[in-house]
């Protein structure tokens, strides 16, 4: 997943040290981009967030916009969600009220919804 932002450090900080995802690679001034990929060592996947040297204007997401995290821990996502209440992000509600049945809604700072949900997944 790749998305823009003109708050690259803020979102960062919110993945990296909310979330504790690792920064996996990064660019720099790359034809006026910057750029932060977050994910985990040895997974196929990860999250790219990039910003352009100017601000622009970006994508208003919807309450249904969601990126989530399936966690088969309970205690670490309590701890997750501990961290970034310590960090100032509050959980909010969920539009769909499957995600409160097990799962944690919090927006990033760019308003875009993460869930982390205590399930091992589908």
């Amino acid at each position: 997943m790749a998305r823009p932002t003109n708050q690259l450090e803020k979102l960062v900080e919110f993945y990296k040290d909310g979330i504790g995802l690792n920064i996996i690679g990064e660019f720099r001034g790359h034809e006026g981009y910057d750029g932060m990929m977050l994910g985990l060592p040895g997974h196929p996947y990860h999250i790219e967030f990039t910003q352009y040297e100017k601000e622009v204007a970006l994508p208003t997401p919807t309450k249904e916009h969601l990126l989530v995290f399936y966690m088969g821990n309970r205690y670490k996502r309590d701890e997750i969600v501990s961290r970034l209440t310590r960090m100032g992000y509050e959980p909010v509600e969920p539009e769909n009220p499957y995600w409160g049945r097990g799962g944690v809604t919090i927006e990033d700072p760019d308003g875009w919804r993460v869930v982390l949900m205590n399930s091992v997944g589908i």
